[in-house]
């Protein structure tokens, strides 16, 4: 007897599917990975974290569609998710940052990054940085613990609480956190109640105030800056350049102060450079 030949669709690729990919229930979970998804995850991830991490839910899913679409399982133009099954949501707690990344309503990835270590070290570079020093091989970019969103501005903001916090408030510094607010948030508007209406109120009181002791403080302002901003994002090099300006602007002797707003939202935007590098 002869033998049955194989059929051509015996030989095709099964389809790498989100439940390869993530641990995902229900339909989802037998759903080929398609480009226009791996798209709409990479539109969305980038939007809140600035880039697309390495390793992250976009990179894996723009690997997977590739690879169905090259093997022909699926389209360039298919869907198997609508525009808003993609999302990332970012929480802030106490000392730290929760990144969680949803396809189809199912949270596949949830990353916590430490955000007293990101500003911290944040801090050692804003002092390198003002001194003029390379970054010495005891603090390379590597050992950061940035994670692949980059260092955002609140965090920026709230690294002048440790190298600035006890400045009091000047129209100066005012202007530089309105900025820096602007740039987070993409609104044109002061946020109420946030950090830049009151630095404004601050920068007012202080006028007015002869003791020093008596003057409200940058800490006081920038203290947990980031749970007062109403959304953020990662420090670039247009921003730093937008805050400083504004910074200049508003002192009396058109210069920015050491360590302050400005240097810090500068120094973030300089190592999410040498990151992304």
């Amino acid at each position: 007897m002869s033998q049955e030949q194989p059929k051509r669709e015996d030989f095709q690729e099964e389809a790498i599917t989100y439940g390869d990919v993530f641990n995902v229930q229900g339909d989802l979970k037998t759903k080929p990975i398609a480009p226009v998804d791996a798209a709409t995850m990479q539109k969305v991830e980038s939007h809140l974290l600035g880039k697309n991490p390495k390793g992250g839910v976009a990179a894996a899913m723009q690997s997977a569609a590739m690879k169905n679409e090259r093997d022909g399982v699926v389209g360039h133009n298919d869907i198997n998710i609508t525009a808003t099954g993609a999302s990332v949501k970012e929480t802030d707690a106490p000392g730290r940052q929760v990144i969680s990344e949803s396809v189809g309503e199912q949270v596949v990835q949830k990353s916590v990054e430490e955000k007293e270590k990101r500003v911290n070290k944040l801090v050692e570079m804003v002092e390198q940085f003002s001194k003029k020093a390379p970054l010495t091989s005891s603090s390379p970019v590597q050992d950061m613990g940035i994670g692949g969103g980059g260092i955002t501005i609140g965090e920026a903001l709230e690294a002048t609480v440790l190298t600035a916090g006890k400045k009091p408030v000047e129209w100066s510094d005012a202007a530089a956190i309105q900025a820096a607010e602007v740039r987070a948030t993409g609104r044109t508007n002061i946020v109420p109640g946030g950090v830049a209406a009151a630095a404004q109120s601050a920068a007012t009181l202080n006028a007015r105030i002869t003791k020093e002791e008596d003057k409200t403080k940058l800490a006081d302002i920038l203290a947990d800056a980031t749970s007062k901003l109403p959304s953020d994002r990662a420090a670039t090099r247009r921003d730093a350049e937008g805050v400083t300006g504004a910074e200049m602007r508003n002192d009396p002797n058109l210069t920015t102060h050491t360590g302050g707003v400005s240097a810090a939202v500068a120094a973030a935007a300089r190592l999410n450079q040498m990151i992304s590098n």
